[in-house]
């Protein structure tokens, strides 16, 4: 989309944004007809994802779910336009917090952390709802957008209740640069690395790369390891969770702290699979297959 396509989009954006919550989900539900029953936007991506994780499951088993799945996927996305003008007072209605004992202590010690989390949830929401805590100032690790009109948007929608971004090819300079001041840097560890870059595991029944980043920069800044999940007990409603995984990154073993937030994370989906991002083609890759010859 050019300058003038975002521009002539912005008002409705930020129409959508003001609009009341019940008002809100009513649009999600015209949305979701139009995105998936009409257009059928990455249906087949889906079903194959949902197919191979839950083998286990029966055909109706499996339609029941992608319903479940479109309609939160949908809520998502508006919800995420919400976040352009969402109040705090909205935010603390919306969304409970667990754990926060966690990140106090961690804050009086004066100890910065690491979260990680999955698309599990609403991760933008959560973002907001983070900002409002007396504690860590949170930067979240992203990928600046090809369109720059847009970019400077989601950064407005990320930052203009506190908190912070660092870019994802430089979150380790970034990290470095605030060492003196008290943060909490979250790392959304179920995207997809390249194949030969990555730590390879199970995830969902199925070969799964896995970033080495979280637990690379966890272990060469010695920052504890903070599981965040954000469930969705019912339309409209979060609940986010702190966890503590890794208090002593610097005393484990390669793979470790990957296996572990990634092992927390299918926890979560499998208790609420509906609500995780399965128009991701997250095993679009093979893993490498290994030199038998032992030599490079």
């Amino acid at each position: 989309m050019g300058t003038l396509g975002y521009y002539l989009s912005l008002p409705l954006i930020y129409g959508i944004s003001v609009l009341p919550f019940p008002v809100l989900y009513l649009l999600s539900d015209l949305f979701e007809f139009l995105l998936f029953g009409v257009l059928g936007y990455r249906l087949k991506v889906v079903r194959a994802n949902l197919r191979n994780s839950f083998p286990e499951k029966s055909t109706k088993e499996l339609k029941q779910l992608e319903r479940l799945f479109r309609r939160w996927f949908c809520d998502l996305m508006l919800e995420t336009i919400k976040t352009l003008t969402v109040t705090p007072a909205q935010l603390e209605r919306r969304i409970s917090v667990e754990g926060t004992e966690l990140l106090k202590n961690y804050f009086n010690a004066g100890t910065s952390v690491i979260i990680v989390m999955g698309h599990w949830g609403n991760w933008e929401l959560g973002g907001a709802r983070f900002s409002q805590l007396p504690y860590h100032k949170l930067n979240v690790i992203y990928h600046p957008l090809a369109n720059a009109h847009f970019d400077r948007l989601f950064i407005r929608m990320r930052t203009r209740l506190g908190n912070g971004l660092y870019p994802m090819k430089e979150t380790v300079k970034c990290m470095v640069r605030d060492r003196a001041q008290v943060t909490a840097t979250a790392f959304i560890a179920d995207q997809t690395p390249a194949p030969e870059h990555a730590y390879w595991t199970t995830f969902l029944n199925q070969a799964t790369p896995v970033f080495w980043g979280t637990e690379k920069i966890a272990r060469k800044l010695g920052l504890p390891v903070i599981y965040l999940g954000i469930d969705r007990p019912r339309r409209g409603r979060y609940a986010m969770r702190f966890e503590l995984l890794v208090a002593d990154p610097k005393g484990t073993t390669d793979g470790a702290i990957s296996e572990l937030h990634t092992r927390r994370l299918e926890v979560d989906v499998r208790k609420r699979p509906e609500i995780w991002l399965w128009t991701h083609r997250r095993w679009k890759h093979r893993a490498p297959v290994p030199d038998p010859s032992g030599t490079a």
